[in-house]
């Protein structure tokens, strides 16, 4: 059959996951440079890596709640664009989950579209009919177990895979993006409460760096914007008038609200131009590692042992104020962790004051 062969791999997962999944993807890569990379996952995350040239094409499949055992058979069926009919898949690769679902997903794939001979990459499920493949390790460094997997099928791959080419969308649709350069990135919204530091310190944090000098932005999904304008009301209150909303033509004490005003790779090319990034223990923490931005990065029930920065830690300060490295709390309450709420706006201010410069492109 004309036309390259195809690797399927499977992390139908939000923007976190799908920038640890990084490396993984690159070892499947170089484990088959012949073939098409297609990776089953959202579209936003998944377009953001293939015009970076991590994947040549992006299956739209959504599992970050639960995933369907037919969803991926299903999503090529709806798909002929993505992989036209009568290519058949040579390698699945299960970059999702433990299984059995996602094993099945795929698993089903390969039933209908699969080459002769095709093989199914994951870990060990015997649920699923996966007898091979390294066990699955519930306290491996997020980064670190899809790179084991990968590497054990034949694939190369590393933490230093993680860094992204810079972001190059070019401007955001009201032309702001471009002049935001230098800015110090406020991220403070989370999927729970559990990993939302308090608006309160979000603004102060806010008033202490117009006081200073800096340009601040702050960012999240239209569904956030609530909890943003929240905090640019604090900000302006804490700072007596100091801080103003508008267009980024001052340099010095401004504040602007970009949130769902950004796309992804809008936010991305934000992310690649800033300062610095405080965010807590969501994705765009990882957009930072991945554009090697400096961070502060706010922890409280997932230790960043599992989901800190894998790569450039001096250019990542972490804060996680847990009794002791065991401690794990529960990333889906409602209310704010209890080891999160121990990190102060000193901290941060600390942390932020002594990162290093943006490093050379």
């Amino acid at each position: 059959m004309a036309g390259p062969r195809v690797v399927l791999a499977l992390r139908a997962l939000g923007l976190g996951d799908a920038l640890t999944g990084v490396p993984a993807l690159r070892g499947l890569r170089r484990a088959r440079p012949d073939h098409l990379l297609v990776l089953a996952g959202p579209p936003g995350p998944g377009e953001l890596l293939r015009r970076r040239g991590v994947v040549d094409r992006v299956l739209p499949v959504e599992g970050v709640r639960a995933l369907d055992e037919a969803a991926v058979a299903g999503a090529l069926r709806a798909s002929p664009d993505v992989l036209p009919p009568g290519r058949c898949v040579d390698l699945a690769a299960n970059l999702h989950g433990r299984g059995p679902q996602s094993a099945r997903a795929l698993r089903a794939v390969l039933d209908e579209r699969g080459s002769a001979g095709a093989r199914l990459v994951g870990h060990r499920c015997p649920a699923a009919g996966l007898d091979e493949g390294p066990e699955w390790d519930g306290d491996a460094a997020e980064v670190d177990r899809w790179v084991r997997l990968v590497v054990a099928a034949g694939g190369p791959c590393s933490a230093d895979d993680l860094v992204l080419p810079p972001a190059g969308s070019g401007p955001a649709g009201d032309g702001e993006l471009p002049r935001l350069a230098g800015v110090v990135v406020l991220h403070p919204g989370a999927a729970s409460g559990a990993r939302r530091w308090p608006a309160d310190r979000w603004a102060a944090l806010a008033a202490q760096l117009l006081a200073d000098g800096h340009r601040v932005a702050l960012t999240g999904a239209g569904a956030e914007a609530e909890l943003t304008g929240e905090v640019a009301r604090r900000t302006r209150a804490a700072s007596a008038g100091a801080a103003r909303t508008g267009g980024p033509d001052d340099d010095a004490g401004h504040l602007v609200d970009l949130a769902g005003r950004c796309d992804l790779e809008q936010l991305s090319d934000l992310v690649a131009r800033a300062r610095a990034l405080v965010c807590g223990d969501t994705g765009v923490a990882h957009l930072a590692t991945a554009l090697r931005t400096p961070s502060v990065l706010l922890f409280g029930p997932t230790s960043p042992a599992a989901w800190g920065p894998a790569v450039d830690r001096d250019r990542h300060a972490v804060l996680w104020r847990a009794p002791d490295a065991g401690y794990r709390g529960d990333p889906h309450a409602d209310a704010v962790d209890p080891v999160l709420a121990r990190t102060g706006v000193d901290d941060v201010l600390a942390a932020l004051r002594a990162l290093p410069s943006r490093p050379a492109a």
